[in-house]
């Protein structure tokens, strides 16, 4: 399984997110040394992820061209209402059980469409209604009273600046929460500064899922919560639109990293586990098990040691479940070099092995197994007193909490800015 791939915040409209290869699925290795050498790695991406577009370059005050295809569903519904009332009022050439049954197929309809893109009809409906609004206002339809006002983000100290005159400009004349639409479906709804997201917010992807939390520069940056149609969330920090520092990431699967991060992924210490009751406690660099690390395996297998690139490498002792274990040398995922290979009534195997095969058997007294097993030994002790960061992780979800409750009062606030006709200068 992989872990999430974060997007890097540039200049363009889509969100680019870099492969990770730390939560995959679980290797299964059975009772014998040699199916270290054969973990079967499979890529199952969190698809919906990669589908998110980046949050909007705040350049424009309303962004809101929608493909076509985005409001398929829409459309099909609306067309089929019109049909379905044409049809209906020609009774003279169909009877009313035929009336009934059309009915019945268009109601059928909407439910399952209704049911199946629930989020889609949603925000379409939001981007619809915005949009008539709009249209409204510019023939004239109706007309708001409200000036307009000014986003500002501060101390009410800051707003007494004045303007070109130095008089003193009145506080209650500056809102810093609105509402924002992108041309992709997104929309933003938070406070802004200086035309990007600043502050608290709620960035909704278009149907994909929506981040709630801190902003800086148009980026997330500080605190918040990341969260997808089908189920996967992220809680913990973020710097420069990236997750950084500690967080957890749970799979809509059930497998789950907690831990530190460095842009976008796993580094540092952290817990992957799987929903098939695998777990790996340990040492990751840039999305993969490199360093000390434990891994406990599905099958009830358990290894303490070093891991090099996602790999068993280095010194080891590995505890097989049915009571063999084998302690020394290993080299990407087989045992290589001088080890010693223990079984359940106390016989064992010492000596060079090579790709997981005894090559030189040795005396099990011989100072090279001796050095190979007490090296194995202690990198195991090493692995299983690995500094926990779950305080860390935990303070980190705590804080993300509350920034992702702030955004959503911003995004309260600033949906009633709009309705209030508070339309806004971002360019302040």
């Amino acid at each position: 399984m992989h872990l999430a791939r974060h997007e890097t915040m540039e200049s363009t409209t889509k969100l680019t997110r870099t492969h990770s290869s730390l939560l995959r699925s679980s290797p299964t290795i059975r009772s014998s040394i040699h199916s270290l050498s054969s973990i079967n790695e499979i890529q199952d991406y969190d698809l919906e992820e990669q589908k998110l577009h980046k949050p909007g370059s705040g350049s424009g005050r309303v962004r809101i061209k929608p493909g076509l295809t985005r409001f398929g569903p829409v459309i099909a519904l609306v067309v089929m209402f019109v049909y379905t009332t044409y049809m209906y009022y020609r009774g003279d050439e169909m009877n009313t059980s035929e009336n009934l049954l059309l009915a019945l197929i268009f109601i059928a309809v909407v439910v399952y469409v209704g049911g199946k893109n629930k989020k889609l009809i949603g925000q379409s409906c939001v981007i619809l209604r915005h949009l008539c609004v709009e249209y409204a206002k510019k023939i004239g339809f109706f007309k708001s009273n409200s000036k307009p006002v000014q986003w500002f983000i501060g101390d009410s100290d800051e707003l007494r600046k004045g303007g070109k005159s130095g008089d003193e400009v009145k506080v209650e004349n500056f809102v810093k929460e609105g509402v924002e639409f992108y041309s992709n479906g997104d929309y933003y709804e938070g406070e802004f500064y200086k035309g990007k997201c600043n502050g608290s917010g709620v960035y909704n992807y278009f149907v994909n899922g929506r981040y709630e939390g801190d902003w800086i520069d148009g980026k997330y940056d500080g605190y918040g919560i990341e969260s997808w149609a089908r189920g996967s969330r992220y809680k913990g920090q973020y710097r420069q639109g990236s997750r950084h520092g500690y967080g957890v990431y749970r799979f809509y699967t059930g497998d789950s990293y907690a831990g530190e991060w460095f842009k976008g992924q796993s580094h540092g210490t952290g817990i992957q586990t799987c929903s098939d009751g695998s777990c790996y406690v340990g040492e990751f660099k840039f999305g993969l098990k490199h360093g000390l690390g434990c891994y406990h395996f599905r099958n009830g297998d358990r290894y303490a040691g070093e891991y090099f690139g996602d790999k068993i490498h280095g010194f080891g002792v590995y505890h097989f479940a049915n009571c063999h274990c084998y302690e020394g040398s290993w080299h990407e995922g087989r045992k290589q070099g001088f080890g010693m290979y223990t079984f359940p009534n106390g016989d064992s195997k010492c000596g060079e092995w090579d790709s997981g095969s005894l090559k030189t058997a040795v005396p099990p007294l011989a100072d090279t197994t001796l050095r190979a097993v007490q090296a194995a030994r202690k990198t195991a002790e090493n692995a299983i007193r690995l500094r926990q960061v779950d305080h860390h992780v935990n303070q980190a979800v705590t804080a993300a909490n509350k920034a992702a409750t702030a955004a959503r009062v911003a995004a309260v606030k600033a949906i009633q800015n709009k309705i209030d006709g508070k339309f806004c200068n971002t360019d302040l």
